[in-house]
């Protein structure tokens, strides 16, 4: 089939919406059928979105994955999450059998962001909700005989779910979580003084839980136990380059840093858990070299062994299997981040020493986990095919069953995998991304959308593109998603590159972006749009106001406009962290610099048309950090479309929103980029 230019192929998409067939003479011009908004979504700027349009990308909007959550403590089922056909949001579901139909067993109003089920019986699962994506995470009791669902959490506290406690492998049947106070709750001093607290619940008596450590400041996570049930293993996150492992013990409520040590360099320590015979623990660290390794702490005698020293991959996580058997069985699994590829990995727990895995599935490695008593994993395995399905696997023979397969409206085996490209950024530095061309048939230059990641400290990863798809294999749009100086994956150096002073110089690295694709004969630089999510909002609004003359608009979703505001009404648990990365506005010399280099302070150079889109509830970027430059942008004479959704927080999570969002970004680009 000849490939249709754009300017062609928009207008096959016009004709289906504007052009009426004419029956007779006298037969007036049909009305133009348009979709219609649910209540929730306000919209200012944004022309009405064709119901040819909406048809038009149907199909590549419902691509519905499963998530494994956890094993039935005595039967071989498990449970899943899914967005069910029809459904807004992903709920869970039992699945009792590879292949199997899925059986409901939540049905709540919002989105479920994680679960697990009672140890012993499983006769209940917990699971974290927040309302309207305020990330107010609370917990929530659903029994398995359909009971109503009960919530076990105080409403003036986030939540975060941490393990279960066994004495000797035995369940108590109490939870362990951790809790931070939210700022609707406190006065202005109380925000300048958080603390964390960690308390253990029985789910079926919420009434009687318990504090049992209480922590200064946040960034606290994790909550492993040993053996005893004694001992908690636990991380604190200070920033993206730093972060400590600590101890605390139940009996003498006291708590020690084990990691790094007193006169230790700060690096990056991320707590594991407990060996099996207690005399250490397992840990991710980059303390010896530039990416993060599996490493073993002696708590005796305060040594560290790599069980992956040498590979120039960051490893991400490691859980020890719980197949029951003697110590010298026992195995770690963990993903090694391989070029933006998460690889399985398996180390003797005793020796050290790598184990081979047979069986194991294309894809990339979304999660591992293991089940008590059997020396199964469970692996969640996405592709540029399958947004994730859910195998078992025998590590040791092979043998591998798909207990799902990914819910699609259409066939996905054509979907290409995104190819690794490099440039020179502006100080010789080598810059890094993902490209995904448009295909053959489509002639002459492309043009280009940059789809910045949020973070500033995530990876854009080898994956499935979902939606996306749309823009290349029926728009003929070529999609760059780069790793700016500043991303994880790259090293510690590379990771530290855009922290404090130095922000500005990630969007230079656009700016080679944007000189690279000039030099490529397959890729329109006059129609170029930067789209990108957080921080990749706060780069979409700064290559805007740097790079105005070379880009066609900019999308920014949920993204910062001015540091200054942002720090200043992020959640308190938040801020502490984010000045660390960002810069602390209390400083004056600081606060100059961040609001010189704010998109809110440089809107005046805003030329292209822009669409900001954000959540009502946003904890992180507050809504107030759209309404400003979108009130500033259009104060100067720029084309602003904007789209909040009234239900949602950082970024979209109901199906019905990502939708309109999507249409909007379609109906962004036949006026920018597809003119």
């Amino acid at each position: 089939m000849k490939l249709l230019t754009h300017c062609a192929r928009l207008t096959a998409v016009a004709v289906s919406a504007f052009v009426a067939v004419a029956v007779s003479a006298q037969t007036a011009t049909p009305a133009i059928e348009n979709v219609t908004a649910n209540a929730n979504l306000h919209i200012e700027g944004i022309p009405p979105i064709s119901k040819a349009l909406a048809d038009s990308v149907a199909r590549y909007a419902d691509f519905r994955g499963h998530r494994f959550v956890a094993w039935h403590p005595k039967k071989q089922q498990m449970v899943v999450a899914h967005r069910a056909a029809g459904s807004s949001t992903s709920q869970l579901f039992w699945l009792k059998s590879a292949m199997g139909e899925l059986a409901a067993i939540t049905n709540h109003p919002d989105p479920i962001s994680g679960a697990t089920i009672e140890p012993t019986d499983g006769e209940y699962i917990v699971f974290e909700a927040s309302k309207g994506g305020s990330e107010a995470f609370q917990m929530f009791r659903q029994d398995v005989d359909g009971q109503p669902t009960v919530q076990i959490t105080d409403s003036n506290f986030r939540h975060s779910r941490a393990a279960w406690r066994r004495i000797n492998d035995k369940p108590t049947g109490e939870l362990l979580f951790s809790s931070v106070p939210l700022d609707r709750n406190l006065n202005a001093e109380q925000k300048q003084n958080i603390a964390t607290t960690y308390s253990l619940i029985n789910p079926k008596l919420p009434d009687k839980s318990r504090i049992v450590a209480e922590l200064p400041g946040t960034g606290w996570f994790g909550g492993s136990f040993d053996r005893t049930g004694n001992l908690i293993l636990l991380t604190r996150y200070v920033s993206a380059n730093e972060s400590e492992v600590w101890i605390h013990n139940l009996d003498t409520g006291k708590r020690e840093r084990v990691l790094p040590a007193s006169d230790g360099a700060k690096s990056t320590y991320f707590a594991g858990r407990f060996s099996r015979d207690g005399k250490g623990i397992f840990v991710v660290s980059d303390r010896d070299g530039e990416f993060r390794e599996l490493m073993f702490y002696d708590l005796k005698m305060k040594t560290v062994k790599s069980l992956t020293r040498g590979l120039p991959y960051d490893v991400e996580g490691a859980s020890e299997d719980d197949d029951g058997n003697d110590d010298a069985s026992r195995t770690l699994y963990t993903r090694l981040n391989v070029k933006g590829k998460n690889e399985l990995r398996a180390y003797d727990s005793v020796t050290f020493k790598e184990v081979a895995v047979k069986g194991v599935p294309d894809g990339t490695i979304v999660g591992v986990s293991t089940r008590r008593g059997s020396a199964e994993i469970v692996l969640d395995v996405a592709s540029a095919r399958s947004p994730g399905e859910v195998h078992t696997l025998n590590p040791a023979t092979g043998a591998r069953v798909a207990w799902t397969k990914a819910a699609s409206p259409m066939d996905t085996s054509n979907f290409k995998s995104q190819d690794i490209i490099t440039w020179k950024s502006f100080d010789g530095r080598e810059i890094s991304g993902l490209i995904n061309r448009a295909p053959s048939r489509f002639t002459g230059k492309r043009p280009v959308v940059i789809n910045i990641h949020g973070g500033p400290e995530a990876q854009a990863k080898i994956g499935f593109s979902g939606r996306w798809n749309y823009f290349v294999d029926e728009l003929g749009i070529t999609v760059i998603a780069p790793n700016v100086r500043g991303s994880s994956g790259f090293g510690k150096t590379f990771l530290d590159l855009d922290n404090g002073y130095k922000r500005e110089d990630s969007v230079k690295d656009i700016g080679a972006l944007l000189d690279w694709i000039a030099t490529q004969p397959d890729l329109d630089a006059s129609r170029v749009l930067v789209v990108g999510g957080s921080y990749g909002g706060y780069m979409s609004l700064a290559v805007s106001t740097n790079y105005a003359d070379r880009i066609a608009g900019a999308i920014d979703v949920v993204g910062i406009s001015h540091f200054v505001t942002f720090l200043e009404t992020t959640e308190s648990y938040r801020r502490d962290l984010r000045r660390v990365e960002y810069g602390d506005e209390r400083d004056p010399k600081m606060r100059e610099f961040l609001n010189s280099i704010s998109p809110l302070t440089n809107a005046g150079k805003i030329k292209k048309p822009l669409l900001v889109v954000q959540g009502k509830n946003d904890p992180r970027v507050p809504y107030t950090e759209a309404e400003q430059i979108v009130a500033k942008a259009r104060a100067n004479g720029s084309t602003v479309w904007y789209l909040r959704a009234e239900n949602e927080g950082h970024g979209f999570a109901r199906r019905e929103n990502a939708d309109y969002y999507f249409y909007s970004m379609v109906r962004f680009m036949q006026d920018t980029i597809l003119k």
